[in-house]
């Protein structure tokens, strides 16, 4: 019967696991809490590939657990409750080690009816998600469980799977590898940190590599054939979808133009170019606004060339516009001030119009005649002093000129007219 080779090689002690010395290197944590075999409820949180099953087969075969797997995304409550059943049988004398995977798909009834077994102690639960657990996990589990980040996987760590996989090929085929400079390489960092990505590619060269006697070439152009580009991990219901954005918007803000470039091309590598376009023009209003106001026609309108054109020619609108942001002088000063005023609204804040400020479609026989605003343009530097907010609000600042060279002109203009 055929078995994959990332099956074949997943490791069988926690030395053998590549990645996560963070919770798993002597010393850390979940490691101490293996050791000592007095293992909580856990969630076991980050990408595929990186792990978090294979700890769990650890955890059961340590702890001399019985050992049930189930996945949320087929399993139902019925599943469940067969395996309470076999609790306190012979089937599972010192309790069952259940690994339920992608808990996300649970929804909170079926999440729930966990919760007796978990308290009692008689079921230890790992559940494992690729999703944020705060946000896709019911609190009562939460609170019953310790919760352990699985990080994506380092190109250098994925090299070391990368060559115990053709090590163990090798020996598996009795053929010698001859790796081309950089092929090897390549895998470990095209994997996006996916062990088992890697192990497939390893195992693809070899199965459809051209045999010269005893030896088998492993050619850069094989490998870039058959690695999937797992880098790009984007799905646009996961949070690697909006980690990605938050990088580009954060990498722009904090004007470094090959950070922007880097997760640009990302995006759109992963073809989520309407999600970056999107994102290019709140960063243009947000980001940059008022320090340089002709951005926001500008990005739009690299925007508006990007969408016409289409990939690949896209790409270069985009890029024009993510690193003359990055590289723009910045300014949040317009935004914060709506966002204050917004506050003071939402707290009930601002009375009635001033009696000046109001249309004069308001004025009627019953009501007064005039209103008595004084019309700017009829001013010297079109402005004269009045009140425009509610009674309740007068002196109130929301706004503060930001320390940039164009809003600095503005309140240098502006302190000049009202002698500030």
């Amino acid at each position: 019967m055929y078995q994959p080779l990332a099956d074949l090689l997943r490791p069988t002690t926690l030395d053998e696991v590549y990645g996560q010395e963070h919770i798993l290197g002597k010393g850390a944590v979940l490691r101490r809490l293996i050791d000592s075999g007095k293992v909580p409820n856990m969630v076991f949180y980050g990408p595929s590939g990186t792990g978090k099953t294979t700890v769990a087969n650890i955890i059961a075969k340590q702890t001399n657990r019985t050992l049930y797997k189930l996945n949320a995304t087929t399993a139902s409550t019925a599943d469940i409750k067969e395996i309470v059943s076999q609790l306190d049988t012979f089937m599972a004398p010192n309790g069952v080690l259940l690994y339920l995977d992608e808990i996300q798909s649970f929804n909170k009834k079926q999440q729930q009816s966990l919760l007796e077994h978990i308290e009692n102690g008689k079921i230890t639960l790992i559940a494992s998600t690729t999703e944020n657990p705060y946000f896709y996990v019911f609190n009562a589990i939460l609170s019953r469980s310790t919760i352990f980040e699985f990080k994506q996987i380092d190109a250098p760590a994925a090299l070391q799977a990368v060559r115990r996989a053709v090590r163990f090929m090798e020996e598996r085929t009795a053929l010698t590898a001859v790796p081309e400079e950089g092929a090897l390489e390549y895998i470990a960092r095209a994997c996006g940190g996916d062990l088992r990505k890697a192990m497939n590619a390893v195992e693809v060269l070899f199965s459809a590599g051209q045999v010269e006697g005893d030896r088998i070439p492993l050619t850069l152009a094989d490998a870039k054939a058959v690695t999937q580009k797992s880098a790009l991990r984007a799905d646009r219901d996961g949070d690697n979808f909006y980690d990605l954005l938050s990088a580009l918007q954060k990498s722009i803000r904090g004007s470094d133009p090959d950070a922007a470039c880097h997760y640009l091309g990302r995006l759109l590598e992963a073809g989520q170019m309407q999600s970056a376009c999107r994102r290019l023009m709140v960063i243009a209003a947000e980001d940059v606004g008022l320090a340089y106001p002709q951005i926001i026609p500008i990005v739009n309108a690299c925007v508006d060339m990007a969408l016409k054109l289409g990939m690949p020619e896209a790409r270069i609108p985009l890029g024009d516009a993510a690193v003359l942001m990055a590289t723009s002088p910045k300014s949040n000063s317009a935004h914060i001030a709506l966002d204050a005023a917004m506050a003071d609204i939402r707290k009930g804040r601002g009375g009635d119009f001033p009696r000046h400020l109001q249309n004069v479609h308001a004025d009627s026989y019953t009501m007064e005649r005039e209103q008595g605003y004084l019309y700017p343009h009829d001013f010297p530097n079109h402005w004269v002093r009045q009140q425009y907010l509610p009674d309740d609000l007068v002196g109130k600042k929301y706004y503060e000129y930001g320390p940039n060279k164009l809003e600095q002109s503005a309140k240098a203009y502006w302190d000049a007219i009202k002698k500030e």
